[in-house]
C-alpha cells in the first residue's frame, strides 16, 4: 500500500470538536491529516473490497450455471479461478491505487477522469466500444454516488481544499471521491483476463456496493477533519423553518393550519432511499410516481360496450405518428424555424390514428399513465434552462419513438443503463455543452444531433438495436470532442497560469517600488530607472529565484541604496559612505541591465545620470524633482505594464463585495450565460488575484475577468450561472416529475379537507 512519506506522528483525534485552526496549515500538519484520511479510506475500502470479491465470485457461479455453451462455461470458470487465485493481489492493488491518490493529491498531480489516466489521454482517436462501455459504467456509478451524497462530498471538497493550500478541489482531484474507487477498481481489474461481458458484470456488482462505501468514507473523513478544527462549522443546507406567523392570526386559524399540515404530512410521499441499488432505486421511484399518478388522475371506468385498446395497437398508431414527425424534421431546411412538438396534443393524434385504423376504444389506465409519464419527461426537457431552445425543439421530436420504447420495453423507466435513456442523456448533455442560445453550435454538434433524431424517426421500428448503435456512434463522437476540448482547455489553463504568475510578480514589484517612492520627490532619471529597467530586473529576479533568494533581496536593497545616496547628507560620515557606495551601485546597475538585455546606449545614459545625482548629493546639492505630469505618466505606464486592475475591490458596494465572496466558491466547470446568448465556462480561478479564466464551448480562452467585474455583470443581469446537476438528464426529469406530482397530490388533499 502506498505511504505518505516522512510524515510526523499523527495525534489522536479528540472526541470533542476543536476550534478552527489558524490557516494556512504547515506542511507537516497537512501530511499528518492526509495520512489519517488515507488510513480511514484504506481500512473501509479493504473490508468493502473483500465483500465485493465474494459477491463477484457468487455472481460468476450464477453465470456459469446459466452458460449457453460448454465453451462459455469453461471461459467463465477460468476467470473465476483467476479471481480466486489473485484475490489477495487484487485487494492489494485496489487499496494501493486508492492510497496512491492521497500521495498524488499532496503533490497536486491527482486528476482522475471517467476514462482513466491512460498514457494516451491526449490522443484524439476514437475509442473502441469496450472502452466506451467501461467508461459509461464508471461514469454512471460515480455520478450516482456523487448525486446521492452531494452534501458530504461537497463538505469533503471544501475541507480538502484547506489541505490543498486553499486551491479548489472537485471530485476529480478529491482522493476520497467515488470516481477514485471506480478508477482503482478499473486499474486493479487489469490483472484479470476479463472479456467485455464479465467486466460489465464486475462493474454491476460493484455498483451495488459503492454507495455504502462512499457513505462510510465521507462520513468518517469529514468527522476526523471536523474534529481537528478544519472547517468545523461548515454548512450546506437550505433555510428551514416556517415563516414568521402573522400577528393577525387567531387560535382557530392556527389550529386549522396545523390540522392541514398534519394531513398533508401524512399523505406526503418521499423519494426512495438513495442507498438502494440503482435498479431498486429506479423501481421504487417509478412505483412512487405510478402511485401518485393514480392519486392525481384515478382514471374513468369503462362505459357500457367500450373496449380497451391493446398496447400493440397503440404502438402501431404511434408508428404512423412517428412518420409524420420524421417528415417534419427531414424537410426542415437551414434558416427555417422548427416548431417544437406539442406534447399535449399527442394523445389526440393517437386517437385520430386509431380511428383511421378502425381500432377506436378506451386507452387502459396504466397505458395512459405511461403516455402521461413520457409526456412529462419531454415537458421537463422543454422547460430545462440548461438546454438551448434549438436543442429543446429538435429533441421534442423524439417524444413519439420514446413513447413506443416505453410500451415495447417495460424496463425503460427502471434501468439507468437502458440505451434509450443513455442516448437521450448524451444528446441533452451535448446540446447544453456545445450549442448556445445565439444559435451557434461548436463541432457541428447541432447537425449531429439532428442526424441522430432523423435516423431514429426514420429507422426505429421496434428493434432497440437501432438505438444501441446510435448510442455507440454518438458517444464515440462526443468523447473524441471532449478529449480535444479538454486538451485545449488544459493548454489554455497552463498558459493563463503562466501569465498570471508573471502578472503577480509584476504587481508585487510595482507595489514594492511605489511603497518606496510615494510622496517622495524624485528626479526624472531616478523615476525612469526604478519604474522601467530596474522593475524589469526585479521581476526577473523574483520570477527566476523567488522571494527568499539573495538575488531578489539584493535587487530590492539597491533601490533603497539609490534613494538614500541621491539625498544630500549633512555629516562627513554619510558623505564618505555615499562616496564608497558609488562605484558599487553603478557596477550593480550596469550588471542588472546586462542581465535583462537592456539597451546599452540607454543603460549607459541612465547609469551616468544616477552617478551624477549621487555626486551632486555628495556636494550637498539636491537635483530638481520630476515635473508632476511626467511623473504621473511614468507611474501610469508602469502600473499598466504591471497589469494593475482597473477595478478596485475596496470601492465595491456591499452587494458587490458579497457577490465577489460568493463567486469564490464557484465550481470549476460552471457555465455562465451572457445576455447575448453566449455561454462561457469557468475553467480556472486565481485565488491570489481573484481572476477567472473563461473558455468557450470549444475550450478556447475568451476572457480573464476579475471577480469584481464578473460580480457587477451578474448583479446587472448581464450574466447568469447556468444551473447544472451531476445527475443525468433522465434521472433529473423523473425526480422532477415525482416532486410535481407530490405537490399536486398534497394540493388535492388540502382541497378535499377544505370541502
Amino acid at each position: 500500500m502506498s505511504k505518505l512519506i516522512r510524515d510526523p506522528d499523527q495525534r489522536e483525534a479528540s472526541n470533542e470538536e476543536q476550534a478552527p485552526l489558524l490557516l494556512p496549515l504547515s506542511n507537516s500538519a497537512v501530511v499528518s491529516h492526509l495520512k489519517a484520511c488515507q488510513h480511514l479510506a484504506a481500512e473501509h475500502s479493504k473490508e468493502a473490497f473483500k465483500k465485493y470479491l465474494h459477491t463477484l465470485d457468487d455472481a460468476l457461479t450464477v453465470e456459469i450455471s446459466n452458460a449457453k455453451s460448454n465453451q462459455e462455461s469453461s471461459e467463465l470458470a477460468e476467470i473465476q479461478r483467476e479471481l480466486r487465485q489473485n484475490a489477495t493481489e487484487l485487494e492489494r492493488y485496489f487499496c494501493g491505487y486508492l492510497s496512491e491518490g492521497f500521495v498524488k493529491f499532496k503533490k497536486k498531480q491527482l486528476n482522475t477522469s471517467y476514462g482513466g489516466d491512460s498514457s494516451d489521454s491526449d490522443s484524439l482517436s476514437l475509442v473502441d466500444n469496450e472502452e466506451l462501455e467501461e467508461t459509461i459504467s464508471i461514469s454512471s456509478i460515480s455520478q450516482r454516488a456523487d448525486s446521492y451524497y452531494a452534501e458530504p462530498l461537497w463538505a469533503l471538497n471544501q475541507r480538502f481544499a484547506v489541505l490543498n493550500e486553499g486551491e479548489h478541489v472537485t471530485e476529480s482531484n478529491n482522493p476520497a471521491s467515488p470516481i477514485q474507487y471506480c478508477d482503482s477498481l478499473r486499474r486493479a481489474l487489469k490483472l484479470l483476463p476479463l472479456n467485455s461481458k464479465t467486466k460489465s458484470l464486475a462493474y454491476k456488482v460493484y455498483d451495488d456496493q459503492v454507495l455504502a462505501l462512499t457513505k462510510l468514507i465521507t462520513e468518517d473523513i469529514n468527522a476526523y477533519l471536523k474534529q481537528h478544527g478544519i472547517l468545523p462549522h461548515l454548512k450546506y443546507s437550505l433555510p428551514t423553518g416556517a415563516a414568521p406567523k402573522s400577528q393577525l392570526a387567531d387560535s382557530d386559524s392556527d389550529a386549522v393550519g396545523m390540522a392541514l399540515d398534519a394531513i398533508a404530512a401524512q399523505n406526503k410521499t418521499h423519494l426512495p432511499d438513495p442507498t438502494l441499488s440503482p435498479e431498486e432505486y429506479q423501481h421504487s421511484l417509478l412505483q412512487a410516481i405510478r402511485g401518485l399518478q393514480t392519486q392525481v388522475h384515478p382514471g374513468q371506468p369503462l362505459a357500457p360496450g367500450e373496449v380497451i385498446v391493446p398496447a400493440a395497437d397503440l404502438v402501431s398508431a404511434l408508428q404512423a405518428v412517428q412518420g409524420t414527425a420524421q417528415q417534419a424534421v427531414s424537410h426542415f431546411a437551414e434558416g427555417e424555424e422548427l416548431v417544437p412538438v406539442d406534447i399535449s396534443h399527442v394523445i389526440d393524434q393517437i386517437r385520430e390514428q386509431l380511428k383511421e385504423e378502425e381500432k377506436d376504444g378506451q386507452v387502459d389506465k396504466n397505458d395512459m399513465h405511461t403516455i402521461d409519464l413520457v409526456g412529462m419527461v419531454f415537458e421537463y426537457m422543454l422547460n430545462d434552462e440548461n438546454l438551448p431552445d434549438s436543442i429543446k425543439t429538435l429533441l421534442s421530436y423524439l417524444h413519439t419513438p420514446f413513447l413506443k420504447i416505453a410500451f415495447i420495453d417495460p424496463g425503460f423507466f427502471e434501468k439507468t443503463d437502458h440505451p434509450a435513456r443513455l442516448l437521450l442523456n448524451n444528446l441533452a448533455e451535448a446540446g447544453s455543452r456545445w450549442v448556445n442560445n445565439k444559435g451557434d453550435a461548436q463541432f457541428d454538434i447541432y447537425n449531429k444531433i439532428k442526424l441522430v433524431v432523423d435516423r431514429i424517426l426514420k429507422e426505429f421500428d421496434n428493434d432497440l438495436k437501432v438505438i444501441t448503435g446510435l448510442l455507440l456512434e454518438f458517444s464515440s463522437y462526443t468523447k473524441n470532442i471532449m478529449r480535444r476540448q479538454e486538451l485545449m482547455e488544459k493548454r489554455a489553463t497552463e498558459k493563463a497560469q503562466g501569465e498570471e504568475k508573471l502578472r503577480e510578480v509584476k504587481l508585487r514589484v510595482n507595489n514594492e517600488i511605489r511603497k518606496r517612492t510615494d510622496k517622495v520627490e524624485l528626479p526624472s532619471a531616478v523615476l525612469l530607472f526604478l519604474l522601467q529597467p530596474w522593475s524589469d530586473y526585479l521581476s526577473f529576479a523574483l520570477l527566476r529565484f523567488g522571494e527568499k533568494s539573495t538575488k531578489w533581496h539584493k535587487a530590492l536593497a539597491l533601490v533603497d541604496d539609490v534613494l538614500w545616496s541621491i539625498e544630500p547628507k549633512s555629516t562627513a560620515q554619510d558623505k564618505n559612505r555615499q562616496l564608497e557606495m558609488h562605484d558599487e551601485l553603478i557596477s550593480a546597475i550596469e550588471s542588472g541591465f546586462e542581465t535583462i538585455g537592456f539597451d546599452q546606449v540607454k543603460g549607459k545614459k541612465l547609469a551616468d545620470a544616477i552617478s551624477s545625482l549621487i555626486k551632486l548629493a555628495i556636494q550637498s546639492k539636491k537635483a530638481e524633482p520630476a515635473p508632476m505630469p511626467m511623473r504621473d505618466k511614468l507611474e501610469k505606464i508602469a502600473a499598466e505594464k504591471a497589469g494593475t486592475r482597473v477595478e478596485d475591490e475596496r470601492q465595491a458596494t456591499p452587494e458587490e463585495a458579497q457577490m465577489v465572496e460568493s463567486l469564490k466558491m464557484i465550481e470549476f466547470g460552471t457555465w455562465l450565460e451572457f445576455r447575448d446568448g453566449r455561454r462561457l465556462k469557468v475553467a480556472w480561478y486565481n485565488a491570489r488575484t481573484s481572476h477567472y479564466m473563461l473558455v468557450d464551448q470549444m475550450g478556447k480562452r475568451q476572457d480573464m475577468i476579475s471577480g469584481l467585474a464578473l460580480a457587477r455583470k451578474m448583479i446587472g443581469g448581464e450574466t447568469k450561472i447556468v444551473s447544472g446537476s451531476s445527475k443525468p438528464f433522465f434521472e433529473r426529469a423523473l425526480e422532477n416529475i415525482f416532486h410535481k406530482l407530490n405537490e399536486k397530490a398534497g394540493t388535492s388533499v388540502e382541497g378535499a379537507t377544505d370541502e
